[in-house]
């Protein structure tokens, strides 16, 4: 069973940009590719797991969210960083269009696409960690049963938050990440 670090996109990969599909609009989060790569060197595998409820919502196609995910994942690979899977859900329940709206197991705070990547790789949750800038995605690793779940940004504390740490920017976690994992 191989451990992973599971990433939301946007927040953590990429600057929060409403229904982010323009790859003119791509910009990358300060320290994300410092963080994958050092993940990586410890064995980490790379998921990716996204709600896309722009998609849902009409604002941009599956081939849009597609094309931007192949942009990102080269930006990764010019690094030498492998992402090994990334998992997205274009439903809403209320906003989405269509078949699109609809409730769905995989839309966060729901574990589905966490536990779609455990069944596709092979992934032991209590060796994994994830890594989110909303509750949802919190909620989303504790229900998935994540070991490890991650908030990152300035906007809550912890008090606030179910994660197990918070973190005020990826810079701050690398930190912590590098010496936890030398001392584990």
């Amino acid at each position: 069973m191989k451990k992973a670090l599971f990433l939301d996109r946007d927040g953590i990969i990429n600057i929060e940009k409403k229904y982010l599909y323009k790859p003119d609009d791509l910009e990358f989060v300060d320290g994300i590719f410092e963080v994958c790569r050092y993940a990586c060197e410890c064995g980490y595998l790379l998921v990716v797991v996204t709600n896309q409820a722009g998609i849902g919502r009409g604002y941009y196609t599956e081939q849009d969210f597609q094309d931007l995910t192949q942009l990102m994942m080269a930006e990764f690979a010019k690094r030498f960083i492998t992402i090994s899977a990334i998992y997205h859900c274009p439903y809403h329940p209320q906003g989405g269009i269509g078949h699109y709206r609809m409730e769905s197991f995989d839309r966060k705070p729901n574990p589905g696409m966490i536990l779609k990547a455990q069944t596709d790789l092979g992934i032991d949750l209590s060796k994994s960690i994830l890594l989110g800038d909303k509750e949802s995605d919190i909620e989303a690793a504790i229900n998935a049963g994540v070991a490890c779940s991650v908030f990152i940004g300035e906007g809550i504390q912890n008090a606030a938050t179910k994660a197990n740490y918070s973190f005020p920017d990826l810079l701050t976690f690398q930190i912590w990440f590098q010496n936890s994992s030398r001392s584990a």
